[in-house]
Order: structure tokens, then C-alpha cells, then sequence
């Protein structure tokens, strides 16, 4: 796959252009409320739907279905991302009109890093074939694990990330707004909003270890890797207020997740030993795992509502 100048510069444009809508439309702190975030959900989901429409047009269906079939796992992994956001949120008592500018921060960060990760990946692929065994390996592991814990539940309290946060930064007890910094007597401070920043940017480069290796399974393209991801990534802060008050509902949805992660651990495993399953496969069995998890999750728990996430005990 030969991918020109202007076509990563198009992809970019897209991304910063995003980026922009989604500040000044959110620049005054508030309210998410359910339907606007349904709104928002539905506008990423077009634009990613609109990029793979274009790709497959532009590049042919198999590298098409490799961009939908990424896009689609990471936006699957994603929801466990969006849970650990959700207690976090709860353990600092985060005000619900500041929490879209903590994540458009983190979401710009997880841009960042991804697209570092992604490099590193596709150098280490390109200079050294044989890593893909280590990568397929380390995805059955993960799945194999997150099965076996998937009743267990991220501790903000004992985060070794937050309690060095604590240890070498001055911190507020109250928050500023949506100050991530303040004075006091001169002496820089920082509130506790910058604290869960830093929680929620850590979090999701330990969830990027997961993703990305799993991405490569389906596609080794760096464009389709980054674009899958990119495109995921940006709709991660409408679905986290979309899903956030819903999460004690998807009960099945982590059995869902580690099956994926172990069918292209095994995938890119075959795939370089052996022979190559089609992505058209690879995709069928991706939707299936997810939409039976999820289905499975919604029937067995539809007695249920929305039920908000407690607030914590703050810092």
C-alpha cells in the first residue's frame, strides 16, 4: 500500500479539524447532557464511516475492510477505557461540566502517544518479522487475563500513578473552575483536575499497549493503523457521556473484549506461521463477538436503568 504525501495531510486536516469543531463548540463549560452526546456520537461515526468510505474507494476493499475492522476493535477496546474514566471521574468528585475539557485534553495526548506507538510498532515490524509472534502471544495473554478479572474493577485509591502525582505535586483541595493550575501567595498550585488528567492520559497508554498491537493484527499499514485509531479515538469523549451512566450494564461485554483479543492474538500468530485469514473473516468475527456481548449484556440486565456513577471522596 503506497500511501502519498497528501493523502496523510488530508487525514490530519481532518483530525485537526475536528479538533476545532469539537473546542469551540464545547468551549464554555457544561452539561453534557444524554442527547447531545448521542449527537456527537452519531457526527464522529459518520466522519470515521466517511474516511473508511473513501479509503476503500480510493485503495481497494481489502484495505477498506482492514480500516473498518480496526476501527471497529478499537472502538471496542475503547469502552473499557471509557469505564475506568467514569470511576475516576467519581473518585475526584469531578463536576460533570468539566469533565469534556479533562477529556479533550486526554483524547489530544492519546493522539500523541498513539501515533508514537504506532511508528515504534511499524518500525519494529518492518526491521524484525518476527515480533508478531511476541505481539500475538502478548494478545491471547491479555485476553486470556482480562477474562479471568473481568469482575475486578480499576482502584483509584491505590493508583502508584496518583500517589506519586500526590508526593511531588502541590495540589488544591478545591477545584478552580476548569483551571488545571492556580496561585495561591504566589506559589503555583495544581487542582485536582490536573490529577485526573494525568490519571486519564496513564490509563490510556497502559490501554494503548492493548490496541495497538491488536490493530497490527488486522493491518500492518502504518495509514490504516493510525487512521483506524485517530478516528476512534476522537468519538471516545460523546460515547463516554453517552454509555458512562449504562456501564453497570454491559456485564458480558469484557468476555466479548478478551475473545477478541485472543482470536487476532491467534490471527497474527497464523496469519505469519501459517497462512493469512481473510479480513472479511477477521471483521465477521470481530462484529459477532462484540454485538453477541453485547446483546447478551442489554436482555439480561433490561430491568435495569441508568444508573449514574456515585461520586467519590474527591482528593
Amino acid at each position: 500500500m503506497v500511501v502519498d504525501l497528501w493523502v496523510w495531510l488530508v487525514l490530519l486536516g481532518i483530525v485537526l479539524a475536528m479538533l476545532v469543531v469539537d473546542l469551540f463548540m464545547h468551549k464554555d463549560a457544561h452539561i453534557i447532557s444524554v442527547k447531545e452526546a448521542a449527537v456527537w456520537s452519531a457526527i464522529w461515526v459518520g466522519v470515521a464511516t466517511i474516511v473508511g468510505g473513501l479509503i476503500w474507494w480510493y485503495f481497494g476493499s481489502e484495505f477498506g475492510m482492514q480500516y473498518f475492522a480496526g476501527y471497529l476493535i478499537e472502538k471496542s477496546l475503547a469502552v473499557d477505557n471509557v469505564f475506568v474514566w467514569a470511576m475516576i471521574f467519581s473518585y475526584f468528585a469531578v463536576p460533570r461540566e468539566y469533565q469534556h475539557r479533562v477529556l479533550f485534553y486526554g483524547v489530544l495526548g492519546a493522539l500523541v502517544f498513539r501515533a508514537i506507538f504506532i511508528g515504534a510498532g511499524s518500525a519494529l515490524i518492518a526491521s524484525y518479522a518476527w515480533v508478531l509472534y511476541i505481539f500475538g502471544a502478548f494478545l491471547i495473554l491479555t485476553g486470556i487475563k482480562m477474562m479471568k478479572q473481568r469482575n475486578e474493577h480499576f482502584d483509584v485509591s491505590n493508583s502508584k500513578t496518583l500517589k506519586l502525582f500526590r508526593r511531588f505535586v502541590r495540589t488544591t483541595d478545591e477545584y478552580e473552575g476548569q483551571k488545571f493550575l492556580t496561585r495561591k501567595n504566589g506559589i503555583l498550585f495544581a487542582t485536582p483536575l490536573l490529577a485526573v488528567l494525568v490519571l486519564v492520559e496513564v490509563t490510556d497508554i497502559i490501554f494503548a499497549v492493548d490496541s495497538i498491537p491488536a490493530i497490527f493484527a488486522i493491518t500492518q499499514e502504518p495509514f490504516l493503523v493510525f487512521a483506524s485509531n485517530a478516528l476512534a479515538i476522537l468519538g471516545l469523549r460523546a460515547m463516554y457521556f453517552l454509555l458512562a451512566d449504562l456501564m453497570h450494564r454491559f456485564i458480558y461485554l469484557k468476555i466479548g473484549l478478551s475473545l477478541v483479543l485472543v482470536f487476532v492474538g491467534i490471527k497474527m500468530i497464523v496469519g505469519h506461521a501459517f497462512f493469512k485469514i481473510p479480513t472479511a473473516i477477521s471483521l465477521g468475527v470481530v462484529i459477532a463477538l462484540i454485538a453477541v456481548s453485547v446483546i447478551a449484556s442489554l436482555v439480561s440486565t433490561r430491568e435495569e436503568g441508568a444508573e449514574p456513577v456515585k461520586e467519590g471522596h474527591g482528593t
